[in-house]
């Protein structure tokens, strides 16, 4: 009788975590070490408030924008009616990198991957019926962060909300943008420039409003490890802070509005151990490297999303487990804010059903499973108090060499954080093709799939970006556009701050892609050198 051949099998490695960490059989007192402080208590590793969820759920986003500002306006409505409680702006490329729908550079990137905003009157339309001084509103915008901000700030002027009532986030991370992300225009330090400018306004006419948010999600979603996400992105916090101080601003002024923007992928436990690290890390740096005082420019708030890049085309209904795993983690790690991907995203733009899927996961936790009762739950746990000292070490470590690089700028500009995230993206796809690294539905286990709807952006939408932008340019106060441009040329060829003049630029109707314009012949574009 013939026998069958078997198939071999890949050699299973020894346990560990996504960043490598080796893990035991048992964890025992001995590897937890001194228990942490309580809730509430510098330096915040257990949570940032005493009772955290039971006097306040974090904030349930759901990260919106497609097609043309009516449209991505009726997402929002439906979204806030579904119960979530803040909105999460996505626009489109042609925006995040300052160009405006008729740009020949935005040909046929109009409204795919977010909305797309062009001027204050597509910024009208998107906040329409919107209670500005009732709704935390997140923008994911960074290059042209300013010029989207003050666009806002105009809205709410024109529906009588004071800057004093406007609560939210401009993610405002450049830093981020030249090592894994690339939308940035300008060079990294006139960019920095209007970070911090940025900074100065918001604390005269915005007091409540979150003036950056530091992104590790973005190096995570490039290839990098927990650690790396972790010490990249503090390392990023130093620079933003040390800019500020040195243009003038007093680090109490400005740290407590410091907001911070996490990955959580699916390696549940290092997760939770990862933003208790990150608290106690950022806490030691404000106040002992800073000289920070306040306590609030010691606690570390964050909002958190969980994983595209670990989202499957492959068994896409895979991806509802996956992201309600990782959203609990993030619940567990004392998140203030949290985006559940919708499991349809690795094929096109959420749909509807999707998207409202998501909002229901974040409800399901935060309702029925009793987790927020109880403030961080998995404290005490002997492989999560070890795992969080692990990685507070590793990420320590690792902000020491990028000081050494001449911090976060430098280390950019050297090539070497670009490419320490390169090799671990790679070191990662070799897994999995490899088989050490098991993505169900891709590598293991296969098959069974249902299909899936996917959403498309009609190319009407840019049709009609474009016409509307003629529109606007025909009806405008021409002259009184070009005053205004002169005044931000001026500013940015000065040292004065640059939003108080963009601002009455964009009030004038000028639009981005003008506004960015003429930063760009005041400050040049960036071009990445090989390395």
């Amino acid at each position: 009788m013939a026998t069958r051949a078997v198939k071999p099998q890949p050699s299973i490695p020894a346990p560990q975590t996504d960043s490598g960490l080796p893990l035991k059989p048992i964890y025992t007192p001995a590897d937890a070490g001194p228990a942490p402080a309580p809730p509430g208590q510098y330096p915040f590793t257990r949570g940032i408030y005493p009772a955290m969820y039971r006097e306040r759920l974090w904030t349930i986003r759901q990260y919106a924008g497609f097609g043309s500002a009516a449209e991505t306006n009726a997402r929002f409505r439906y979204l806030l009616g579904q119960g979530q409680t803040g909105l999460s702006i996505a626009f489109d490329l042609p925006t995040q990198i300052g160009h405006d729908a008729d740009a020949p550079l935005a040909r046929g990137e109009v409204g795919k991957v977010g909305v797309s905003i062009s001027s204050l009157r597509d910024m009208e339309i998107l906040l329409e019926g919107i209670p500005l001084d009732r709704v935390s509103t997140s923008m994911t915008i960074n290059a042209p962060a300013a010029v989207l901000l003050l666009l806002y700030e105009l809205v709410a002027e024109k529906q009588g909300v004071a800057g004093s009532q406007l609560n939210g986030t401009v993610q405002n991370d450049i830093l981020k943008e030249y090592a894994a992300r690339a939308t940035y225009i300008f060079p990294p330090r006139p960019s920095m420039r209007l970070t911090t400018d940025l900074f100065a306004y918001c604390r005269e006419r915005l007091p409540n409003w979150n003036t950056i948010s530091i992104s590790g999600y973005h190096l995570r979603e490039a290839g990098a490890t927990a650690v790396q996400e972790l010490g990249f992105t503090m390392a990023h916090a130093i620079a933003y802070v040390e800019a500020a101080q040195a243009a003038g601003l007093q680090v109490d002024d400005f740290a407590p509005r410091l907001s911070f923007f996490f990955a959580v992928f699916s390696d549940f436990f290092e997760e939770v151990a990862k933003f208790r690290a990150a608290r106690a890390i950022w806490a030691s740096l404000m106040r002992d490297r800073f000289g920070a005082r306040n306590p609030r420019s010691q606690m570390l708030r964050f909002h958190t999303q969980t994983g595209g890049s670990t989202l499957t085309a492959q068994q896409p209904h895979n991806n509802v487990v996956r992201v309600a795993l990782q959203a609990l983690s993030a619940v567990l790690g004392g998140t203030q804010s949290l985006h559940a991907c919708s499991y349809d995203e690795a094929l096109g733009l959420p749909s509807e059903e999707a998207a409202t899927l998501s909002v229901r996961t974040q409800q399901i936790i935060a309702h029925e499973t009793n987790v927020p009762g109880v403030t961080d739950p998995l404290g005490g746990s002997y492989l999560v108090e070890a795992l969080t000292r692990e990685l507070e070490q590793q990420a320590r470590a690792l902000i020491a060499e990028v000081d050494r690089r001449g911090g976060a700028v430098g280390a950019i500009e050297s090539g070497f954080t670009q490419l320490a995230i390169q090799d671990s993206a790679y070191k990662q796809q070799q897994e999995v093709e490899a088989g050490t690294r098991v993505v169900v539905g891709v590598n293991r286990f296969q098959g069974g799939e249902a299909p899936v709807p996917v959403v498309r952006i009609s190319p009407k939408h840019e049709r009609d970006q474009v016409e509307a932008l003629r529109r606007l340019r025909a009806e405008r106060d021409a002259a009184r556009v070009r005053t205004r441009l002169q005044a931000v040329r001026e500013a940015a060829q000065g040292t004065q701050n640059l939003l108080p003049p963009m601002r009455e630029a964009l009030r004038a109707y000028a639009t981005v892609g003008e506004v960015c314009g003429v930063l760009r012949e005041a400050f040049g574009e960036y071009r990445p050198e090989a390395h």
